[in-house]
C-alpha cells in the first residue's frame, strides 16, 4: 500500500501509479509458486540457483545486483554483459564506469544508498536484448529485491528497463523528462538513457545529466 507521505507526493506531480498486470495460467502455461525471497539469503540463493528461462544454461554467473541493501536509490539496467557475467556485477565496464561517474556527479557512489541491478539476472547470448519472457520469469526476483530495499525512487537506464517497469511500449526518448509510478507502493520512477547507449551518442549525455539533476532534487525532497 502507498503511504500518505508518497501518496501527497505522487498527486503533487500528479502520477499514476503503474501496477504489473498478474500473470495467468494461460500466459505461462502453469500456474506459477511463489519465490522464497523473503529475505536477502534465499533470494541470492535463489537468483543464483534459478532456471525459470534458459539464459541459466549459457550464463557464467549469476547477476543479482550490487549496493546498498538499504539504498533509497535503485538502478535498474536491462541484463548483464560479457563483463558483468565474468564478474557477478552489474555495469562494469566502460558502460559501468560512465554511470558511476554519473553518480559522482550528484555525490552518489554504487556502494552507499544507490542498489544497481537489471531487470534479467543472467546474460543472454552475444548481449542480445532480453526476450519478454525472460524478463517475466526473472521478473519476481527483481520485485523481491524492491519489497527488500523499499527505495525511495528508481531510475530506469535504457529502453528494456524502462519499457519492462512501466509496461509502457513507448521509446525511451518519450519515456524519460517525467515521473512514473511503479507498483502498490507507488515508486516513483525516472527513466533516462543506458550509459552504453550514451557511449555511442555523446550529445544525448546532456539530456541524461538533466534526469540526473530531476532525480537528486526528488532525493533532497523526499529526505
Amino acid at each position: 500500500m502507498i503511504d500518505q507521505r508518497r501518496r501527497r507526493m505522487l498527486d503533487e506531480m500528479g502520477l499514476t501509479v503503474w501496477r504489473r498486470r498478474a500473470m495467468t495460467t494461460q500466459d505461462a502455461g502453469e500456474p506459477r509458486e511463489p519465490d522464497p525471497a523473503s529475505d536477502w539469503s534465499s533470494l541470492l540463493a535463489g537468483i543464483e540457483g534459478c532456471q525459470r528461462c534458459p539464459l541459466h544454461a549459457t550464463r557464467q554467473r549469476a547477476v543479482p545486483g550490487v549496493g546498498d541493501r538499504t539504498a533509497r536509490l535503485m538502478i535498474i539496467g536491462e541484463a548483464p554483459g560479457a563483463e558483468e557475467d565474468r564478474r557477478g556485477e552489474p555495469f562494469v565496464g566502460r558502460a559501468g564506469q560512465l554511470l558511476d561517474a554519473m553518480l559522482a556527479a550528484i555525490g552518489l557512489d554504487r556502494h552507499n544508498d544507490v542498489f544497481i541491478t537489471n531487470v534479467v539476472k543472467s546474460r543472454p547470448p552475444e548481449n542480445r536484448d532480453p526476450h519478454a519472457a525472460e524478463i517475466e520469469a526473472c521478473r519476481p526476483w527483481l520485485d523481491a529485491q524492491l519489497a527488500l530495499i523499499r527505495p525511495a525512487v528508481i531510475l530506469a537506464v535504457g529502453r528494456v528497463s524502462a519499457q519492462s517497469l512501466t509496461g509502457s511500449s513507448r521509446t525511451i526518448g518519450k519515456l524519460r523528462n517525467q515521473w512514473h509510478a511503479i507498483g502498490e507502493t507507488g515508486i516513483p520512477l525516472r527513466a533516462t538513457y543506458h550509459p552504453a547507449y550514451l557511449l555511442r551518442r555523446p550529445p544525448a549525455k546532456a539530456q541524461a545529466w538533466e534526469d540526473l539533476v530531476t532525480l537528486k532534487r526528488y532525493l533532497r525532497a523526499a529526505a
